[in-house]
């Protein structure tokens, strides 16, 4: 997992794939929560498959952003992971676009 600063209020989080992509959204979330204002993009690019447990974790960090009322973007998701997230209908509860670039964009028109 990559962790950047991509500005003062933006992380650009790169998962690995599974086993390890659960404890790195449990890191992301625990450092969410030390800095309260920052935005978070997901990026699914090295990602085949996603099990429950790091949907759960996903769920979680979604949960914690809302609350600190940050944003959210999940990129690069392969058309593999894309449907696991579509079956489970968290294809509506998360933001999804189509790669890191746009979702940076995305959040900096935002601030």
């Amino acid at each position: 997992m990559g962790i950047q600063d991509w500005s003062e209020n933006v992380l650009l989080v790169t998962i690995a794939p599974e086993p390890d992509m659960c404890d790195e959204l449990k890191m992301v979330t625990d450092m969410i929560r030390q800095r309260k204002k920052c935005s978070v993009v997901i990026d699914f690019s090295d990602v085949d498959i996603v099990t429950s447990s790091s949907l759960a974790q996903l769920l979680r960090l979604q949960k914690t952003l809302d609350d600190l009322d940050q944003q959210f973007v999940v990129c690069g998701t392969s058309k593999r992971t894309k449907s696991i997230f579509e079956v489970t209908g968290l294809d509506k509860v998360f933001e999804f676009v189509e790669d890191k670039f746009t979702a940076l964009a995305g959040l900096q028109m935002a601030s």
